[in-house]
């Protein structure tokens, strides 16, 4: 779930919980449902901002080594980088 879809449910869960006519939807309790999406969405919010946070960051490293065909000799490359999700 990201951000966007998170802030999406609050406010789903907002609108039905206080802005929508109660017994609009019969036999649910729109209030109920809507607390437990503005809860879910709060949860998810709090779950993409932790996995989005810089310190999840990797370093990635690679080392590549192949064999000059005129000299023969081995020549090894090494690089570092961020790696990204």
């Amino acid at each position: 779930m990201r951000i966007g879809s998170s802030i999406f449910l609050i406010a789903l869960g907002a609108i039905l919980a206080w802005a929508v006519a109660p017994g609009l939807i019969p036999f649910v309790d729109q209030q109920l449902v809507g607390y437990i999406l503005m809860a879910v969405g709060v949860i998810g919010l709090i779950a993409s901002l932790v996995l989005a946070s810089p310190g999840r960051s990797r370093r990635v490293s690679e080392s590549r080594s192949v064999i000059d065909p005129d000299t023969g000799e081995r020549i090894t490359r090494h690089e570092s980088r961020d790696g990204g999700i």
